[in-house]
């Protein structure tokens, strides 16, 4: 009998998402937020992903043979929740509640994942919960699904699971090995999240738009070294200025911050709008220069003797979605392949616990080599969808079926031609990044064609990078690396070639964060991409995903034609049918 274990994550209120292994292959995996179209699903539990891995499979309930949960209880006898009562004294009532009651989060969600099994037609009397820690899912979702067989690091950094914020370990063998963790409130990715809130960003979503601000601004200009440090193998997080909670957090119109009324005194207002201005632009440089310089110590302290000994290493957490940290790990000498888990952040967890319980059970799981893990829809459903929106809407739709094998060279065509297209193909893709099944496509080399996406589409800052999509026979010439890249989770230099070629794709530090495509996991985007490079010289498209700001990817063809319609798109092309709008004349 195959072992079927199904993962479901959610535990830190954002994020919920579910995952299926059967026999140690990743046959589903999705997040909620697609399905009720709401970014992040705050609070809310993994039903609606959970019950579409289930149908996708075939599984019923009592198929399952163990639900792996990303979080789980901490004895009062190890040193977190002691850590976290010692260094949030100045709020006695939380720190009393980590000694007295410091699993309460824990047994709520667990009673919540019990009635989201309930809802699911579990019997919870014959079903198995089995709880990891969300540090070691995190690890899990890296380690075990990097197909790396030697020796390999493992690294974790993202806000905070129970108490855990950083985590530092090896694999080999399928084992994971704990080095160390550190507790919250010494997280670099709470500290990251601070200043996103400063900057005016919302935390999950603005350290992206750090990360992108940084680049245009002077990290020399401003000395953010009193915010944090790592001495003696140590990282401590300066609370007098973030990190913090309780009557010490900074106050507005009703909303409390994770930075304080002392780092307003010291930098000045709270960054409002959507203007990449000063001094902002400088502090983002000044905390993106932090982080990676404290992250590289880090691993360099922890890590740093695996890594000279095998060179591999693995990361997950949310903060391996930030690229530049990860492209100075690529650029240490003793590092051969960095694998970052392309769902790095907590919806990856739902992966990782159910790979770690896999593993435990004594099935290991297959490498993770690509994302396209959600729905798919036929032709029939799409034809299907534009009949009712053309209903629902009173409208006319405007659309075609092509030819299957004609429907590349098409696109190809439109794209070079200027023209943006929504690309809706196949599976929709498991985590944060569009990688060719529900993207928005432009021609990189046409003057301006980012700015038409930006101004018409996605109503985003202009000064958040576009990524570039290419062929592997592109890749080693663009950036002169052949280190793997199918998750647009790296930054790379940009040859002075390639820069005039396509400088869509190129962000204002000379980089571009690409995905560079093997064919067997995506052929109609690779042809498309050797359609593009016929016509103009470059197998290169500037990427983006199809949804609009503020809102979750695209799931359905429903979704897809609403948003559409709502924005000065001209051409979706879903599976073989191309929708355009009138173009006046």
């Amino acid at each position: 009998m195959p072992l079927i274990v199904l993962g479901l994550s959610g535990a830190v209120s954002h994020d919920p998402s579910a995952a299926l292994y059967v026999n140690g292959n990743l046959v589903a995996a999705a997040e909620e937020e697609r399905f009720i179209r709401e970014k992040h699903a705050r609070n809310r539990m993994p039903y609606e992903a959970a019950k579409f891995c289930l149908e996708w499979a075939g599984v019923k309930p009592a198929d399952v043979d163990v639900v792996a949960i990303p979080f789980a209880p901490v004895s009062l006898f190890g040193p977190a929740r002691w850590h976290y009562a010692r260094r949030y004294a100045y709020a006695p009532d939380r720190a009393l509640d980590a000694i007295f009651m410091g699993n309460r989060r824990y047994h709520r969600y667990r009673k919540r994942i019990e009635w989201c099994l309930l809802q699911l037609g579990f019997d919870l009397g014959k079903t198995v919960i089995e709880p990891v820690e969300h540090h070691l899912a995190h690890a899990a979702s890296a380690y075990l699904c990097s197909g790396f067989r030697e020796k390999t690091a493992i690294l974790g950094i993202d806000g905070k699971g129970e108490y855990a914020t950083t985590f530092f370990g090896w694999g080999e063998n399928g084992k994971i090995h704990k080095i160390k963790e550190c507790f919250d409130p010494d997280s670099l990715g709470g500290l990251y999240g601070a200043l996103t809130e400063y900057l005016g960003f919302d935390m999950l979503d603005g350290e992206f738009k750090v990360m992108g601000m940084a680049p245009y601004g002077d990290p020399a200009k401003y000395d953010f070294s009193r915010l944090a440090k790592f001495e003696n193998g140590e990282l401590v997080i300066n609370t007098d200025y973030a990190n913090v909670i309780g009557l010490k957090r900074y106050k507005d119109k009703g909303k409390g911050y994770y930075f304080s009324p002392k780092l307003v005194e010291w930098l000045g207002p709270k960054r409002e709008g959507d203007v990449a201005d000063e001094p902002y632009i400088h502090y983002a440089a000044s905390m993106q220069a932090l982080f990676e310089n404290l992250s590289l110590a880090m691993i360099d302290y922890y890590l740093g003797d695996i890594l000279r000994e095998t060179g591999k290493i693995a990361f997950a957490g949310g903060c391996a979605l930030n690229v530049k940290l990860n492209q100075k790990i690529i650029a240490r000498p003793d590092v051969q392949e960095l694998y970052v888990q392309p769902a790095a952040s907590d919806a990856g967890t739902a992966v990782g616990a159910a790979a770690y319980v896999s593993r435990q059970r004594g099935v290991p799981v297959e490498k993770m080599e690509h994302v396209f893990l959600g729905p798919e829809y036929s032709n029939e459903d799409i034809i299907a969808a534009i009949a009712r929106h053309a209903r629902q809407q009173g409208v006319d739709i405007h659309w075609e079926r092509l030819d299957a094998a004609a429907v590349p060279a098409t696109v190809a065509r439109i794209l070079a031609d200027g023209n943006p297209v929504a690309w809706f193909q196949g599976r929709m893709e498991f985590g944060p990044r569009a990688l060719g099944n529900r993207s928005i496509l432009g021609c990189p080399s046409v003057p301006g064609v980012a700015d038409r996406i930006n101004a018409q589409i996605k109503f985003r800052e202009r000064w958040r990078p576009f990524c570039p999509s290419m062929l592997d026979t592109v890749g080693p010439q663009m950036f002169e690396s052949d280190h793997p890249a199918p998750f647009m989770t790296f930054t790379f230099e940009v040859n002075d070639e390639w820069k005039t070629r396509v400088p869509e794709v190129v962000h204002e530090d000379g980089t571009s964060r690409a995905q560079i495509l093997r064919r067997e996991f995506n052929p109609r985007y690779y042809d498309l991409m050797r359609e593009l490079e016929k016509l103009t010289g470059n197998g290169v498209a500037l990427n983006t995903s199809l949804n609009r700001r503020g809102e979750p990817m695209i799931c359905s063809p429903a979704d897809a034609l609403a948003m559409f319609y709502g924005s000065d798109l001209q051409y979706l092309v879903m599976e073989d049918v191309l929708v355009r709008k009138e173009i006046p004349e």
